[in-house]
């Protein structure tokens, strides 16, 4: 049974209630860099501004840096309503992670507190959390079996020594049932956060769904699974958009579906769809070290002169499946030479029509996100949005298929220097359609 502060929370809690995530918003303070767990999809970048997942943040504050950011926060987001810790490691890794809760809680009594964690400490410390005052708790848990659990985790820490195999995925597992089982009855709300790998957990999914549900979990939210490089699971293929619907429609009469979650980073501020902790943190890029700063003027995207940065219209995490003015996301990538790599997402939700002036205003808000973008690959396009990116020195090309390979031909026939530019980026009034 939910706690009755608990059942009030849940309706400005962006992530736990869909009604709520375009009204209030919500901030991640990276105070946790230490994890006891490697998974084998998971390579965490604390200094990098360029990618937009879980694991990544520009850098790790100290508790006080923290309660900092949240007065700076709350005075230019007034509709801040959660303070969370998600990362960049495991929270309940983290010291940190409770002085910063409890300067949280006397600084600010007034917000939602909430912690993520893979769940190896949670037993050990969820009854201090529900007096510390957090409510909410979100527990990554990816698979019931441990055989399936052993070909995800590479090892666990516990109590100093590190477990591989069956050991260590048994481990996990008995931990995250009874850390879930204690935080239901404490009334506190978990989230269940499992990453939908193909060939791994995919059809396992709806029996883990089925656990959780039965240990007292109030909401599943299942990931894509994105490819990392530099981890074990790099070559193992992105799930499609209808496998992780044709999944959530199996389990959703089980128990509650997220279906709006964002992948965000242990740094993410603002609303789920739009994401302003530039505006809190300067960020160093991890290629050049160049200070970034703010929005519209300053580039967002560090660069230097042999690189284009390519847009492309997808739903999915491998294949060019969209076009420009029906896509939700367009997903940006860097390349250099032969290199190519993924930077981060940019959600451009549609406004539910496709004619008249509310497409009109969705191309003209498409158009202003892409301005630093050289290249844009779509599956299709119309004359006047096509007119109007080639006037503004873009190329843009209609292909489909898989991502890298596109990219690669597209580039093949685009061979015109970067030229930094002088202009501020556009906002979505300057576009004339």
């Amino acid at each position: 049974m939910l706690k009755e502060e608990v059942v009030t929370a849940l309706k400005t809690h962006p992530c736990y209630n869909n009604d709520a995530h375009k009204k209030f918003a919500r901030i991640h303070l990276p105070v946790a860099p230490k994890c006891n767990i490697q998974c084998n999809y998971c390579n965490r970048r604390y200094n990098c501004t360029n990618e937009s997942r879980p694991g990544v943040t520009s850098k790790v504050l100290s508790p006080t840096e923290a309660v900092n950011l949240v007065n700076d926060v709350k005075r230019r987001i007034p509709e801040l309503r959660v303070v969370a810790i998600a990362g960049p490691g495991d929270a309940l890794a983290n010291e940190e992670s409770f002085e910063t809760i409890s300067l949280i809680r006397e600084n600010f009594p007034d917000v939602a507190l909430c912690l993520s964690t893979n769940g190896l400490m949670l037993p050990k410390y969820a009854t201090k959390l529900s007096e510390l005052g957090v409510n909410f708790i979100t527990v990554t848990v990816n698979a019931s079996d441990p055989l399936i659990s052993e070909k995800i985790y590479d090892y666990v820490i516990w109590n100093g020594e590190k477990l591989t195999g069956s050991i260590a995925s048994k481990r996990l597992l008995q931990s995250q049932v009874d850390g879930i089982s204690k935080c239901a009855e404490l009334g506190m709300a978990v989230k269940v956060n499992t990453v939908l790998i193909p060939g791994y957990n995919d059809n396992h999914i709806p029996e883990l769904v089925k656990m959780v549900k039965g240990l007292g979990a109030y909401i599943v939210n299942i990931l894509p699974f994105i490819p990392v490089e530099g981890t074990k699971l790099f070559n193992v293929s992105a799930p499609t958009p209808e496998k992780r619907r044709e999944i959530m429609s199996l389990c959703h009469s089980d128990i509650r579906m997220m279906r709006h979650c964002r992948q965000c980073r242990a740094d993410a501020i603002g609303f789920l769809d739009s994401d302003r902790s530039i505006e809190f943190m300067r960020r160093k890029c991890c290629n050049s070290g160049i200070e970034l700063r703010n929005y519209f003027g300053v580039k967002s995207i560090c660069r230097d002169d042999k690189s284009r940065i390519v847009a492309i219209a997808s739903e999915s995490n491998n294949v060019v499946d969209c076009g420009f003015g029906s896509a939700n996301m367009f997903r940006i990538y860097e390349s250099v030479g032969d290199n190519v790599r993924f930077i981060k997402s940019i959600d451009v939700n549609t406004r539910g029509e496709v004619y008249g002036q509310p497409h009109i205003e969705h191309i003209k808000d498409v158009i202003g996100c892409l301005d630093e973008c050289d290249v844009i690959i779509v599956k299709e396009i119309g004359p006047r949005p096509r007119n109007i990116l080639e006037s503004r020195g873009k190329k843009v090309f209609v292909m489909s298929g898989n991502i890298m390979d596109v990219i690669r031909r597209a580039l093949s026939f685009d061979k015109t220097p970067y030229k930094p530019k002088s202009h501020a980026r556009a906002r979505s009034s300057e576009v004339d359609l």
